[in-house]
């Protein structure tokens, strides 16, 4: 089994990876589609299905597949020219992909959100279309978005594409079981195995300058939510707090000796400003996921800031050890909120850090292990219920708390020679559960929880 570092953590766009960012693979996969075609489409349609209907308006996704159907991608996603494009398509009544011509597109009446029951592949359901000149469909692919922003056909989740199909790997661990076996037969650490998966199918060069650059953009993320205040955009009126607790925490700073307990600030500030960068609509890197993307850089942000001896040079083993975690928990059971609540996404992602911060305190496989187990675990059961289906309430505070379970985990582990009750493997399978039994309600459908108990207008 193999997932890359850079499946785990993908550069994309806020606000969320499974609503945002997969809708414009989407897109992008099927005018690659209809550019392979022998014949010409004169116009589009979209249809949103699940999850992707219900929290659709809140999560931006009309407005990913409207871009993303105009050729936009998020990696290097420009917001001036989105917003120029975007008013352009609603004056014009067209998307002019390259390669494909004008087509017709009336984002009104071509976005279509159905609020019946789910596709049956999974709850983040769309459906792609090409019309003739009469409005006639002509070709149309179902797709889904899986969470975190990975896409597939209905054919594809029908053949198990899903799974890793490339050459193989020197250390193919499709369980944490597995993992730590391998690691005491090779002497490596789990960062190493990683690497060395990594560099099968790509050079140490590419590899380096990647874990570089995702490292860039999670700390730049952080840098702008700290520097940024105002009112999140959605209509909860949600104010910027990163900003503010930075400021103050600054101001602190050379006065009396703080409490310990402010240390849980600086956890929960770091965090915050991803996920308020995040639901504006800026630029974040998966971790796994869009709604969880603050847990692992304010992890790694509170180790180098706050952590004697810790050194940017270790960043890519923090990385490269919390997506081998990733990739366990998304190939046994998911990281999609939409399939099995938050715990899929804030729980992945502080397992995810309490693994990475534990590899580079000198952690053993053993540690990390057990690291990973005890954020996972206490995690489990979390649903996912946002308030008007934004990424905002209570997804920015749950990412500063899931970051201080993730330290907490790691320092636990530490404490410990690796032995514990619960293997990794055992509460992953339990999340699968947990999920599969989750009412919809709880499943990023904005229809139970907080979602419904709180006044969101």
């Amino acid at each position: 089994m193999f997932l890359s570092v850079f499946d785990m953590f993908k550069v994309g766009v806020g606000p969320s990876s499974s609503h945002t960012i997969g809708p414009m693979v989407a897109a992008a996969r099927f005018l690659d589609h209809l550019r392979a075609q022998p014949f010409k489409v004169a116009g589009l349609r979209a249809s949103l299905h699940g999850s992707l209907a219900f929290t659709g308006v809140g999560h931006a996704t009309d407005r990913a597949v409207i871009l993303g159907l105009a050729g936009f991608v998020a990696d290097d996603y420009d917001a001036d020219k989105a917003e120029a494009e975007l008013a352009r398509i609603r004056d014009a009544h067209t998307v002019s992909p390259a390669g494909l011509g004008a087509l017709a597109f009336h984002p009104k009446d071509d976005v279509i959100f159905d609020f019946g029951p789910p596709l049956p592949g999974h709850a983040n359901g769309l459906i792609l279309r090409g019309l003739d000149a009469q409005g006639d469909v002509v070709t149309q692919i179902t797709y889904y978005s899986i969470g975190g922003g990975f896409v597939l056909t209905d054919a594809e989740l029908a053949a198990g594409k899903d799974a890793d199909d490339g050459p193989a790997v020197p250390y193919p661990f499709k369980s944490a079981k597995e993992m730590l076996q391998m690691a005491e037969t090779s002497g490596k650490s789990i960062a190493d195995m990683k690497r060395a998966n990594e560099l099968s199918r790509r050079d140490a060069g590419g590899l380096n300058a990647g874990l570089t650059r995702i490292w860039q953009v999670m700390n730049a993320c952080i840098d702008r939510g700290l520097a940024t205040d105002g009112t999140l955009p959605g209509g909860l009126n949600v104010r910027r707090r990163a900003k503010g607790i930075h400021d103050a925490l600054m101001a602190e700073r050379g006065l009396n000796q703080p409490a310990p307990h402010t240390i849980n600030d600086w956890m929960s500030m770091y965090a915050m400003a991803v996920n308020e960068e995040n639901a504006a609509g800026g630029q974040v890197v998966t971790a796994p996921t869009n709604g969880a993307a603050g847990v692992v850089p304010a992890t790694i942000r509170y180790w180098l800031d706050h952590v004697p001896g810790a050194s940017e040079k270790a960043v890519p083993e923090f990385l490269l050890t919390a997506a081998a975690i990733g990739g366990l928990i998304k190939f046994n059971a998911s990281i999609s909120g939409a399939e099995c609540g938050c715990q899929a996404e804030v729980g992945s992602a502080s397992a995810m850090a309490a693994a990475g911060l534990c590899a580079v305190m000198g952690g053993t496989p053993e540690q990390i292990e057990n690291a990973a187990e005890i954020a996972l675990e206490h995690h489990l059961g979390m649903t996912c219920d946002p308030i008007r289906g934004l990424v905002q309430v209570p997804c920015i505070e749950r990412n500063g708390l899931g970051c201080i379970k993730a330290v907490s985990a790691a320092s636990l582990s530490l404490r410990g020679d690796g032995v514990h009750l619960v293997p990794l493997d055992a509460a992953i399978e339990t999340m699968r559960q947990t999920g599969m039994d989750m009412s919809e309600k709880y499943k990023e459908t904005a229809l139970g929880g907080l979602a419904v108990n709180v006044p969101n207008c």
